[in-house]
């Protein structure tokens, strides 16, 4: 049983900054896949950015060279750094982890919310 919960959401001004966190129970950590999701009212949840468990990384067009996706396997922890924040990254954002044990496993948290706004 994995558990994955977001934190670092907020409200941030036109051009800042953030850092979310998302915190992983369980023993196999490192082996997950994990990536970052975000959704807003009346649209489908969408993919931010990845990283898998060799540390390769993979980004939405959207936001390539404004986030960056990092993990800690010490700290069971996945983080999303982002910079120069746009309105239109308003929205929540899901923690994701997967992987392959036969079958595919896969894990949500419970969302955070990020709300770029003057």
């Amino acid at each position: 049983q994995v558990q994955l919960v977001e934190s670092g959401g907020g409200l941030v001004q036109p051009g800042g900054s953030l850092r979310l966190s998302c915190a992983a129970s369980g023993r196999t950590f490192s082996i997950y896949t994990m990536g970052w999701y975000r959704q807003v009212p009346g649209d489908q949840r969408g993919l931010v950015a990845f990283v898998s468990s060799g540390g390769s990384t993979g980004y939405a067009d959207s936001t390539e060279g404004r986030f960056t996706i990092s993990r800690d396997n010490d700290k069971n922890t996945v983080y999303l750094q982002m910079s120069s924040l746009k309105p239109e990254d308003t929205a929540v954002y899901y923690c994701n982890g997967r992987y392959y044990n036969g079958t595919w496993y896969e894990y949500w948290g419970q969302g955070t919310q990020v709300t770029v706004s003057s």
